[in-house]
């Protein structure tokens, strides 16, 4: 059986979700949101071990509040970088060897089901890189500088990016080496094996899979794990530096 290592970055600084705390440290149904995330795979007999990123300024309380579960749970936590693909970057130099495949997880998407991490990892483990995905079903528009209407985008064969990305350890830490060879700008992991030549397979996702950016998609989510779970939610979490779950 193949190993896969897991890598969640969760040191971004969270701009667009707005308040004190950063979106994988909110309280999601009384969990912060990173965890939830990260339960998803260390569980798994197939995944030899999870590596939490987080940025250095929040070091030093995430462990305080979180070092006992990592220990427990087989988990790494990782200084982050200035940038997502450096924080990556930091991650990967401390995966083994041994591990075949390396998986790159948002750590504010929460949502994900072990139906679907099964069909990537099994997808990348028969074609060396896999990725979730849905088919685009909006319509899509062009729009200006000043917010005008300038054409509209054909949606045929376009798909949305999710998580988990998976990938053969030995391409992403080649592809790693040669990022800066580049010399055309890149938006996440699947793409960087992209300009090295490699080919992705797009394995269909879920809209259920969605990434917690704002405090409405927060809210959302909050829906759907009650509505997966049968059970109320808790009463909201206290404000950051007072909230346990942090």
């Amino acid at each position: 059986m193949p190993t896969f290592a897991v890598i969640l970055p969760a040191a971004g600084q969270s701009t667009r979700f707005g308040g004190l705390e950063k979106k994988p440290f909110v309280s999601l149904r009384g969990r912060p949101i990173w965890l939830r995330s990260a339960e998803l795979f260390w569980t798994r007999p197939d995944v030899s071990g999870v590596f939490v990123v987080v940025s250095e300024e929040d070091e030093e309380l995430f462990r305080a509040r979180h070092q006992g579960t990592l220990a427990f749970a087989g988990g790494t936590l990782v200084r982050g970088g200035a940038e997502r693909f450096e924080s990556v970057a930091n991650a990967l130099a401390k995966v083994p060897e041994a591990a075949d495949f390396v998986a790159v997880h948002d750590a504010v998407r929460p949502l994900c089901t072990t139906a679907l991490i099964d069909a990537v990892f099994a997808a990348a483990a028969t074609h060396g890189a896999a990725m979730l995905a849905v088919p685009v079903a909006d319509t899509l528009k062009r729009v200006d500088a000043g917010n005008r209407v300038v054409g509209t985008v054909d949606r045929a064969g376009v798909w949305a990016a999710q998580t988990p990305q998976v990938f053969r350890r030995d391409w992403l830490v080649e592809a790693y080496a040669k990022r800066g060879e580049l010399t055309v700008p890149v938006t996440d992991d699947a793409q960087l094996l992209e300009a090295c030549g490699r080919t992705v397979v797009a394995v269909p996702g879920s809209n259920g899979n969605f990434k917690i950016t704002t405090k409405a998609d927060l809210e959302l989510a909050t829906a759907v794990l009650t509505a997966r779970t049968g059970t109320a939610p808790p009463p909201p979490a206290r404000a950051f530096g007072d909230e346990a779950e942090w």
